[in-house]
């Protein structure tokens, strides 16, 4: 029996998700994170909790032998990609295991056998990210400016991370043109522990399709600085993009997150241009939008391929995108639906996706701001069909209630992530839902994250189910989890 304290040495056997490596040693098993499978590593127990031991990764003392991917220069120190040094085809292979060991074990208990289609891929595994936010700070106390990403296990380090590969050369270029402007006048930071400080962070983003890009200075105001020089630097620069927008946009919040409190256009526009399925959409600064354009048009073309009767030419009535962010989706669908109504708690959004529709000529798109869970009770109309792309925490489980109340004969579920997929999934089988065939789709290559595209069938589409589940005791559940997790 492992104790608290104890260090152990041992290979791991497997990855699961989300970045959870088992290992197996003469004690038993540990859970620890930041590891590949055949690793040999030694780690010291954290914690152990009803015989379940979790550790803390402290030396990789043997190399996997699947490691044999190109690496980043800053692989290992930055906290951004766990998989990177995997050939690209391993990655895929572990993460469409991680799904399905997840998948199995509550779609076993329905009634026909589900159609696992394994994973798709990202068009490109390197240089695939359309947004970054950086952050300005030091690696070390009192070092040299730096402008880059968290270093792994580290809320205040900074990686400058020059030669990322997640993203292409017109990121590097105006992360290290932005730092070195800076370094060299010797302007400060704003500090995470004291609060003090002018610099806080560099978002970029670019469209893959359009090539245009938008560059957004996050600062306090606790200094003032001509900012005219710095705009300057970065229209000189050689990219193969096209800067259409700089803007300076002022945060004085405590928390570390990119907000505004003013927005500030140095240059251009406050927004870019991006292409999607022949669709197109303007961005803002803090619009969502899907990170991977090619790997969303992949995401999107199964979940429309998923669809089914609708692409063969049956238009539903009504289609419901719910969690619609910039309505993709709902404008994915538009031209085989009468109707879409898209609900999105974010109004900007909300706002952004009926531009968006507008710019699109698509005139059959309805967006309404405000929570599912009660923007639901408000709609008239009923739905014959419902898309469903919710956060990382899944559907809140009284609006899921709601959902399935409605009875649509098939719906479609797209979810970042698969441990609260299955969970909501198994209050669909509960409801009398069944799923047909699940996808995993790639779209953060490096990284430990995977989507997931499911279609269900109501198998009784005319008939009541009722939920022998206590939906309150289930949310007290979900609400324990979130609580293990903070």
């Amino acid at each position: 029996m492992m104790k608290k304290g104890q260090m152990i040495e041992g290979v791991v056997e497997r990855v699961e998700f989300p970045n959870k490596g088992i290992i197996r040693c003469e004690e038993g098993n540990c859970i620890v994170k930041n590891v590949l499978p055949g690793q040999k590593v030694t780690c010291r127990i954290q914690k152990v909790r009803k015989g379940r031991a979790e550790g803390r990764l402290l030396e990789i003392v043997e190399k996997s032998s699947l490691e044999t991917g190109e690496v980043c220069p800053h692989f290992g120190v930055c906290g951004g990609c766990t998989y990177l040094s995997l050939p690209y085809e391993e990655q895929l292979r572990m993460k469409e295991e991680q799904v399905k060991r997840l998948l199995d074990p509550v779609l076993k208990r329905q009634e026909r056998a589900y159609v696992y289609e394994g994973i798709k891929g990202s068009p490109i595994p390197r240089g695939y990210r359309n947004k970054m936010e950086f952050s300005f700070g030091d690696e070390v106390k009192d070092g040299p400016l730096a402008l880059g990403m968290h270093k792994r296990g580290s809320f205040y380090d900074i990686v400058t991370v020059s030669d990322c590969q997640i993203v292409d050369e017109d990121y590097r270029k105006i992360l290290c043109c932005t730092r070195m402007y800076f370094a060299e006048r010797k302007v400060s930071f704003y500090h995470r522990l004291h609060h003090k400080g002018y610099l806080r962070h560099l978002v970029v983003r670019k469209g893959a399709r359009t090539g245009e890009i938008l560059v957004a200075l996050i600062t306090t105001t606790q200094e003032e600085h001509d900012l005219t020089p710095f705009k300057e630097a970065l229209l000189a620069l050689e990219l193969e993009g096209e800067i259409v927008g700089i803007l300076h946009t002022k945060n004085d919040s405590l928390a570390d997150v990119v907000k505004s409190d003013e927005t500030l256009i140095l240059y251009g526009r406050d927004y870019f241009y991006e292409e999607l399925l022949g669709l197109r959409f303007g961005i803002s600064q803090f619009s969502f939008f899907q990170t991977n354009t090619l790997g969303a048009e992949v995401l999107y073309q199964t979940a429309r391929e998923y669809i089914g009767s609708l692409a063969e030419g049956k238009r539903a009535k009504v289609v419901f995108d719910l969690y619609s962010g910039t309505g993709t989706i709902a404008q994915m669908m538009a031209p085989v639906a009468e109707k879409v109504i898209g609900v999105e708690i974010v109004e900007e959004a909300v706002e952004a996706a009926r531009k968006n529709a507008e710019l699109n000529e698509l005139h059959n798109c309805e967006f309404i701001a405000g929570d599912v869970l009660k923007v639901l009770d408000e709609i008239e109309v009923r739905p014959d069909f419902i898309v469903l792309d919710p956060p990382r925490d899944g559907i809140h489980p009284k609006a899921l209630k709601k959902i399935i109340d409605y009875g649509v004969n098939r719906l479609v579920y797209i979810s970042c992530k698969p441990t609260s997929l299955v969970r909501d999934l198994e209050v669909f089988l509960e409801m009398g839902y069944e799923v047909e065939k699940v996808v995993a789709v790639d779209q953060f290559p490096g990284t430990v994250h995977v989507e997931t595209v499911c279609l269900l069938s109501n198998r009784k589409a005319d008939s009541h189910i009722k939920l022998s589940l206590d939906m309150d005791e289930y949310y007290n559940i979900i609400e324990k989890e979130q609580a293990e997790k903070k």
